[in-house]
């Protein structure tokens, strides 16, 4: 389940403590948690410090969000919904299959994991994913303030949001 949690690090981590306001320094630790927990609090969210699909929704940061088997919550409900099923939030192999059939009508990869492109193809996410968002997930490695940056070592290869949010993971 694409979650970002205390011990953590990585790009992912550095966005989300960009956008709560505090040290991006990519290490998840307990001020990024208390942050994140204050953040959930303010907003109605589980107050649980654990930042996953719903709280990168309402953060605004749909270039994090991946729907795997697992993931529970609202945006899930949403994905149900937009895919002709029971909406219980609860992402288990009868969605993951149906995101898989999504993906194929639609050319993408069918992986039967829901990210930014297979969302931004559903018309219930059009607000929230949009072209922008896919890009951001797409691009070579990002800075905490969400510009594409170049790699911190010469010749390193630039990694995807989307590829970092991935490694953490599998």
């Amino acid at each position: 389940m694409a979650l970002l949690k205390r011990g953590l690090s990585g790009e992912p981590v550095k966005i989300l403590q960009a956008k709560l306001g505090v040290a991006a320094d990519g290490q998840f630790g307990p001020g990024t948690e208390e942050a994140l927990k204050a953040y959930q609090k303010e907003h109605g969210l589980s107050a649980d410090g654990i930042a996953g699909p719903d709280t990168f929704a309402a953060l605004g940061l749909p270039e994090l969000i991946l729907l795997t088997q697992g993931s529970k919550g609202e945006t899930v409900k949403k994905l149900q919904t937009a895919l002709g099923l029971t909406a219980d939030g609860a992402f288990g192999p009868a969605t993951a299959k149906a995101v898989e059939a999504f993906q194929a009508k639609n050319a993408l990869e069918a992986d039967g994991m829901a990210g930014p492109v297979t969302l931004s193809k559903m018309d219930v996410f059009a607000s929230l994913v949009t072209s922008d968002a896919v890009a951001k997930s797409q691009a070579g490695t990002v800075s905490a303030d969400g510009k594409t940056a170049e790699a911190s070592v010469a010749g390193a290869p630039k990694k995807s949001i989307w590829q970092s949010i991935t490694e953490l993971f599998s």
